[in-house]
């Protein structure tokens, strides 16, 4: 997870260590599995406070079904949200209607970036180490948030190293959510639709055009669609595989597709807007 830079002992960590656990993750810095995982421990438990065994669970789903109900955790939205074009229907007609759905692009702001992380990703990154009597993750968790009170506590006492610590992890889940909603849930999202390997990760993924800006701010992700296909890769090497990719899919008739920043964050808005008005129009009418 990326998360914005704070001076003193310890927050400054928090850029690097948010894209470097996402490299270890996918074993893509050492030739030898068994360190990338090592590594991976320390940096995402003891610089993040998270749980390695919990991220790898999740992030190797997104990866296997991309946007696919209920095998797809990114998409799981706990019935606060509804997402592209088969889920708000079906929502509609069974006249489920948890939160007002036409409303979501709105109430997206209040509880989508500002609550992911600090609120949702936290409980049950804990309950989950907790519950599946992960050890060794907790320890490495343990070791993060002991690290910081230790380092803060003193300047800002309990209550203010507690409010510190949140208000970090609230400016990080608006980075993270923006920079990872803007390739996804403005695609294709639904039940799994038989097709091959390439052209489901296609339909799932877009590209956010390259320039220094956008290579930084996404982490290079900005190159999602490569990869998607190639999630072993190091982040800084997509570019150069991109026209490869783009030429392969010109080849067979899979769209590739590939916009401006401020049109792929928009995008999510308007994707939402939409999926909501397909509710409402189901519930009503259907």
């Amino acid at each position: 997870f990326p998360v914005t830079g704070r001076q003193g002992p310890g927050a400054h960590v928090g850029p690097a260590s948010g894209w470097l656990q996402h490299d270890y993750g996918h074993l893509s810095v050492y030739k030898k599995s068994i360190w990338n995982h090592i590594v991976h421990k320390f940096v995402i438990g003891h610089l993040k406070g998270a749980s390695a065994n919990w991220w790898n669970h999740r992030h190797f789903q997104h990866h296997a079904k991309p946007n696919i109900f209920h095998k797809d955790p990114d998409v799981n939205m706990l019935h606060m949200f509804v997402l592209g074009k088969w889920q708000p229907i079906e929502y509609g007609k069974k006249k489920l209607k948890y939160l007002p759905y036409n409303h979501q692009h709105q109430y997206f702001f209040l509880i989508g970036p500002p609550l992911l992380i600090p609120m949702y990703f936290q409980y049950q990154i804990i309950m989950t180490m907790i519950v599946r009597k992960d050890w060794v993750d907790l320890a490495w968790a343990i070791s993060y948030y002991t690290r910081f009170f230790f380092t803060y506590i003193p300047f800002y006492g309990v209550l203010g190293a507690f409010v510190f610590l949140n208000f970090i992890r609230f400016l990080e889940s608006h980075w993270f959510v923006w920079v990872t909603q803007m390739n996804h849930i403005v695609m294709e999202v639904g039940q799994e639709s038989y097709r091959d390997w390439l052209s489901s990760q296609l339909a799932a993924t877009c590209n956010v055009e390259q320039s220094f800006f956008n290579d930084w701010f996404s982490g290079h992700l900005n190159f999602q669609i490569e990869h998607h296909l190639f999630p072993t890769m190091p982040r800084h090497n997509f570019y150069k595989i991109a026209p490869l990719v783009k030429s392969l899919c010109a080849k067979h008739g899979i769209e590739y597709q590939e916009k401006p920043l401020l049109q792929a964050l928009q995008d999510i808005i308007r994707s939402l807007k939409k999926s909501g008005q397909l509710w409402l129009d189901a519930y009503l009418h259907k």
